[in-house]
């Protein structure tokens, strides 16, 4: 064992002793969170707005403080980055992380002296935490890789903006600098594919033992080092052992990724945002990513059935419940409130607080009143490829509501890597799987609404080239699950 791996196990337990104090204490956790936040906020020009220096509890803050997007929070947002201080939080940002928005272009989400430190440290304890629990640190002395954005930042009224995970590059601690790849000037290229061909070229000879970013960007650099080597990944890279992932369900890939690496690993799932850093996986034993109760940010859960009546209830940690789909609501020390990303996410343990990542509550299909989530589809999927050989690229849903023939039905865009032999057996092994779980799609099926799945063969590579025709190739770019429209389908049918 060398002095670094032996170094890294006795600060995993440090850690861990550190990470239990809070886990096992939530709601006097939380409550010290919110009342920090209130305090440090009262008198911003939101806190003024909202009557901060009177809320006393979550019921004060519940009703000043409306549920808000990036739009809804856009007003004060403008102002921020105009340059103006003491808006959403205590004077400026340090950083804005600049991701692209839906319905307005370029989104711009504040982080603080205050909130960046919790980013690098999230990450760090989810490595930690896996030493603390397998023992195993041998990796800490081979070469690791982060696929992410370009770290070459802009500059906007005096504050640095560009991809969260190229500010993160910023942070590398000086003990993982000599592990760290690919070189600066790699992780500089803009074109995604150029610069996946310049990592496959630097990394090749190296001791790779722990890789890293979202499945579907990792799995073309797997295949170009797959190409390159002509055998499988895990006889390149001899001591790679640690898979490291985000932003998206490893279960789809899970099959094609053991077939590229050529045996298993173990990986560590991550729930990273450019709001905040959420929750990463503590466990290989357990399901679901423990809930990082002590980082600066105060959740709010909203039922997602009923998110979009008027005035839905808000629920604090306290009062969640296993295996319910709620939007997740964040209150943070970058100035957000109340503020809606996007995610849903269900509770797999109270004892501690782990969630998984069930979707977008932007991304579902309920073009029949089926209620349909990405958590159910990746599980349909991953019913349907267990025990064969069928191997899944990529995938995405889409309701066809007018078929030039017979009933209506919910279209499967799948790229294989291995077919199964017989499609619509397959098709129907994912129906079935979608009827156990959700019973509204089961009594449109029985009632003669809907026809069961058809299954769309998409080209190799073809989900790349969409995303390429997009803009959104690589970095930290996902595709959609699902969509209540045919945006993506119709890419692809045409």
């Amino acid at each position: 064992m060398s002095i670094k791996s032996f170094a890294a196990k006795l600060f995993a337990q440090y850690v861990h002793n550190k990470v239990q104090a809070w886990a096992t204490k939530p709601m006097e956790t939380q409550e010290k969170v919110f009342r920090d936040l209130i305090t440090q906020a009262q008198h911003t020009q939101f806190g003024k707005d909202h009557d901060f220096a009177n809320i006393k509890t979550f019921h004060d803050f519940a009703s000043k403080v409306p549920i808000r997007d990036y739009e809804q929070l856009r007003p004060y947002v403008d102002r921020v980055v105009k340059g103006e201080e003491d808006i959403l939080w205590k004077g400026k940002p340090i950083y804005f992380a600049k991701t692209s928005g839906t319905t307005s272009g370029a989104k711009y989400i504040p982080l603080t002296q205050e909130s960046m430190p919790y980013h690098i440290e999230a990450a760090r304890n989810a490595i930690l935490s896996y030493i603390h629990e397998t023992g195993k640190a041998d990796f800490v002395d081979g070469k690791m890789i982060f696929l992410q954005g370009s770290p070459i930042l802009e500059e906007k009224n005096g504050i640095k903006l560009g991809r969260l995970s190229g500010i993160v590059a910023h942070f590398v601690p000086k003990y993982l600098q000599k592990n760290r790849m690919p070189s600066w000037e790699t992780n500089c290229i803009e074109d995604w594919e150029t610069k996946v061909d310049a990592i496959v070229a630097e990394t090749f000879h190296e001791n790779m033992t722990v890789i890293s970013g979202i499945p579907s960007w990792v799995q073309m650099y797997f295949e170009k080092l797959q190409q390159k080597g002509n055998k499988p990944v895990g006889e390149i890279f001899k001591n790679f052992n640690l898979f490291i992932y985000g932003g998206v369900n490893y279960e789809p890939y899970r099959a094609k990724f053991e077939n590229l690496i050529g045996r298993k690993v173990d990986a560590i799932e991550l729930f990273p945002a450019s709001e905040g850093f959420f929750a990463y996986q503590d466990s290989q034993k357990e399901k679901g990513m423990l809930l990082l109760l002590n980082s600066g940010i105060f959740y709010e859960f909203v039922k997602a059935d009923a998110f979009f009546t008027e005035n839905p209830r808000r629920y604090t940690i306290g009062e969640v419940e296993l295996g319910v789909n709620y939007v997740l609501l964040l209150s943070t020390n970058a100035g957000l409130w109340a503020y809606n990303i996007g995610d849903t996410v269900q509770f797999t343990s109270l004892q501690p607080y782990r969630v998984i990542v069930s979707g977008r509550i932007k991304h579902y299909i309920s073009a029949f009143g089926e209620h349909v989530i990405g958590k159910e589809v990746e599980a349909a999927l991953q019913e349907a490829m267990s025990g064969t050989d069928v191997r899944v690229n990529e995938f995405t849903v889409a309701p066809q509501i007018t078929p030039n023939q017979g009933l209506p039905y919910h279209e499967w865009l799948i790229e294989f890597e291995n077919e199964p032999e017989n499609l619509e057996d397959f098709a129907l092994k994912i129906d079935q799987a979608m009827r156990t779980q959700n019973t509204y799609y089961d009594d449109l099926i029985v009632g003669n609404v809907l026809r069961t799945v058809v299954i769309t063969k998409v080209a190799k590579n073809g989900f790349q080239e969409y995303m390429k025709s997009i803009g959104k190739l690589g970095g930290q770019n996902k595709l959609p699950r699902l969509a209540n429209d045919r945006k993506i389908a119709d890419f692809f049918v045409k």
